[in-house]
């Protein structure tokens, strides 16, 4: 007798239960790590919430919106906890668009498989809780391909609207906005369906109406000639050897956090699998033509000229930024695997399956018990992020008599200290590639400061960079504090001076 797994049993009685088990159990577990182990934010997270407490136009790191909605939900929210359920949902958004294109496209069960193949995309996965620009965007730009189907390729006309919206957001969202928006009307001009419709008004309103939509970011950026002007800067200075070296380890690196789906294909393929044991199918309807080169273009040209504009532009990498390149990968491999998929191995295929959604919150949570006792490994999500910002504003307020309100140093040991909600210091970053554009260093002169870095020495002397914002630093003894999970590692030593505020302005010179 044929054995049936549950999960192809659920994937074909039960396709819309399945989808959501599936989106919502991984969302619940990359909540539950960072809630139950991290003392800290992952990544870059401080620095996004202390860009958002600044409620700026526009910063260094791109348009607002991400920055704006994080620090609402840290606010107002109830905290780190909050802000972990934000990037979750932009997850669960995201794979909620793939399966309502999937279902429009592909029908329902191959929809369904498309999502469970997102499992197998480490950038669905691993870094999900380090919330910012990509990670609102992914959403986004998938509302937008479902959207921009309703209106070209079923031809519903009311979704311009929604359209338009839409791609105004992304504008507010991420600096690859653009590219994804030129792609998208290369894609529409290339096919003879986009021609007919480019030849109606309701494309130019919902372009011009996505630009109204982004005008106050674009107004902001064409005044910031010191954002755009390095950047153009650097694109001249490019060594086109260098570029394309780190071009392609961008590739690879994607191509690495593919390796999940390749497992998967593996196990489900006919090969050396006898035909008397071959497993059942996933059928689709025939595919439209439109179809099957929108899933293949999305699919590929965002990932190859986004990766491009990465290596070109210098712009920072991680595994983080990858989401919105590669939402299409699990349509793709769905699209190319034509209108039968078989399902062989179905037992290792759950075992795997299962594997890979388990498995990295699990291997991590483990990881950070584990490796500080038996390596001394350092992991930064487990510094002290409140006990930190307690320490520092009460020692400025003891000296000073006055609340701390700006905080200096090292970027990412200052932007913890600058998530204290009792009072929420600005962060000032002074270096060449990460500056603060609501406060300067003459603002920490005249109002005070906390300055803190990572203490390497007994007198815990301040890195240069440091140095040079602050020549005149008096230094304080460094203090120590223990990790969350301590293990075998040294205490964690903090280099700190205070700035004291001025009490009388200088007199002007005659």
């Amino acid at each position: 007798m044929r054995h049936v797994s549950l999960i192809l049993e659920s994937l074909r009685a039960r396709p819309r239960i399945m989808f959501w088990t599936a989106a919502l159990s991984q969302a619940l577990l990359w909540t539950l790590l960072p809630v139950i182990f991290y003392a800290a934010p992952p990544g870059d997270l401080p620095i996004t919430l202390a860009i958002g407490h600044e409620f700026q136009l526009g910063t260094d790191r791109g348009p607002p919106l991400a920055f704006w909605l994080g620090e609402i939900v840290y606010r107002y929210g109830g905290g780190m906890t909050a802000v972990y359920v934000l990037s979750q949902a932009c997850v669960v958004a995201t794979l909620w668009g793939i399966f309502s294109l999937g279902r429009a496209i592909v029908g329902m069960s191959q929809a369904v498989l498309a999502v469970l193949l997102m499992v197998g995309v480490a950038a669905f996965s691993v870094p999900t809780p380090e919330f910012g620009p990509a990670i609102l965007a992914m959403p986004i730009w998938t509302v937008i391909l479902l959207h921009y189907w309703r209106a070209v390729g079923e031809g519903r006309g009311s979704y311009w609207i929604v359209l338009a919206i839409e791609m105004g957001l992304l504008m507010l969202t991420t600096p690859l906005a653009w590219l994804f928006l030129a792609l998208l009307a290369l894609f529409t001009a290339a096919t003879a369906v986009g021609r007919d419709v480019l030849r109606s008004a309701d494309p130019w309103i919902c372009a011009l109406a996505a630009v109204l939509v982004g005008l106050p970011y674009l107004a902001w950026l064409g005044n910031a000639e010191d954002v755009w002007q390095p950047v153009l800067a650097r694109l001249r200075a490019l060594d086109p050897a260098q570029g394309a070296i780190e071009w392609l380890t961008i590739l690879r690196d994607l191509i690495v956090a593919h390796a999940g789906v390749a497992v998967f294909l593996v196990l489900a393929s006919t090969w050396r699998v006898h035909q008397r044991d071959r497993g059942p199918t996933v059928d689709r309807p025939p595919m439209r033509p439109l179809a099957k080169s929108m899933i293949y273009f999305f699919a590929i040209a965002p990932l190859l000229t986004g990766t491009l504009e990465i290596a070109l532009f210098k712009h920072d990498w991680s595994l983080a930024q990858a989401g919105p390149l590669v939402i299409f990968s699990g349509l793709a491999v769905v699209a190319a695997a034509g209108s039968q998929i078989p399902l062989n191995r179905q037992r290792l295929l759950s075992m795997a399956w299962t594997s890979l959604l388990i498995g990295p919150p699990a291997a991590m949570g483990l990881a950070l018990v584990v490796l500080p006792w038996l390596f001394a490994v350092d992991f930064k999500v487990l510094y002290p992020a409140d006990e930190m910002g307690r320490f520092f504003s009460e020692s400025f307020e003891r000296r000073t008599g006055k609340p701390l309100t700006i905080v200096a140093g090292d970027p990412h040991v200052a932007a913890l200290v600058a998530l204290n909600p009792r009072n929420r210091p600005s962060l000032l970053m002074t270096s060449s590639s990460e500056r603060s554009r609501w406060v300067s260093p003459a603002d920490a002169n005249v109002n005070g400061a906390v300055v803190v870095w990572p203490a390497t020495d007994t007198p815990g002397t301040p890195p240069p960079p440091v140095k040079a914002s602050f020549p005149d630093l008096v230094l304080e003894v460094p203090h120590a504090f223990d990790r969350s999970i301590q293990g075998r590692l040294p205490l964690l030593r903090m280099g700190w001076a205070v700035v004291r505020p001025q009490t009388e302005l200088p007199s002007p010179a005659p």
